[in-house]
């Protein structure tokens, strides 16, 4: 049997995030008003953040010491070959006000290519996983991107970010709109990506995301067959950048409505 770092690397991670989705979620607030602090506006940090992150860390070093480790709380922390990229809360907004919608990401590069993620939203029940070349699950079921074709059908999901002005937020959701698309929000990028993945949605725009934030969807999406902008290309491995992703049938309307390359 020909040993595949990639597939043990992905098995690894499907046992550590489920136990930091664990820790998260046994971290909960209850729900109500929000519970933690602010790092922006409508930006969120609890202290699960870090705790989760510590622990993916900690648990990532000892099975693969050479990998390298990078996570939105401390940023890059080791060098490698293989690199780990987490979000340990996404959907924070959601999570610090005791919301279901919020995952523990997680993805692997090899150089600057995503090779493999997990995301695992615990209060959902739903773990999504890929490795590139061998199919995106859902709870260990195949999924594909939506196979709708016309946008007046189509439901497409924004995110919204402090970092973008207000005026270009209106715009886009304008755009998508005017295509007759159902637009949503719903405050996990992760999440929402996966959604575009599975076909729960048809489409996914934000204008500044980080490489946290789409690491595990990048290869998810990928292997379900949607249709995904260069957003590695485009600034995304070391800074914000837009990522936009589609259901094929109407990835290329979307594009233009929206004015991203897709």
């Amino acid at each position: 049997m020909t040993f595949d770092p990639i597939a043990v690397r992905l098995e690894a991670a499907r046992s550590v995030v489920r136990d930091a989705a664990q820790l998260a979620l046994s971290l909960r607030p209850a729900p109500g008003g929000p519970s933690g602090t602010l790092k922006g506006r409508q930006d969120y940090l609890t202290e699960t953040d870090g705790a989760v992150e510590a622990l993916v860390s900690r648990r990532i070093q000892e099975l693969f010491p050479e990998d390298g480790f990078q996570g939105e709380e401390n940023g890059t922390t080791r060098q490698g070959r293989f690199r780990w990229v987490i979000d340990p809360i996404d959907g924070t907004s959601n999570y610090a006000r005791g919301r279901d919608r919020w995952c523990v990401s997680l993805g692997l590069l090899e150089g600057d290519e995503p090779v493999a993620g997990v995301i695992e939203a615990p209060a959902l029940g739903e773990v999504f996983t890929a490795r590139k070349g061998h199919g995106a699950f859902l709870n260990g079921k195949a999924i594909r991107a939506s196979p709708i074709i016309n946008t007046q059908e189509a439901m497409i999901e924004m995110g919204w970010s402090s970092r973008v002005p207000a005026g270009t937020f209106n715009e886009k959701i304008a755009a998508i709109m005017a295509l007759g698309a159902m637009p949503r929000s719903g405050g996990s990028g992760a999440l929402a990506l996966a959604d575009v993945a599975c076909g729960r949605s048809d489409g996914y725009l934000e204008i500044v995301i980080q490489l946290w934030d789409v690491a595990a969807a990048l290869v998810i999406l990928a292997e379900s067959g949607a249709v995904v902008s260069p957003f590695l290309q485009t600034g995304g491995l070391t800074g914000g950048a837009t990522i936009l992703a589609a259901a094929p049938g109407v990835a290329t309307a979307l594009s233009e409505a929206v004015g991203v390359e897709i």
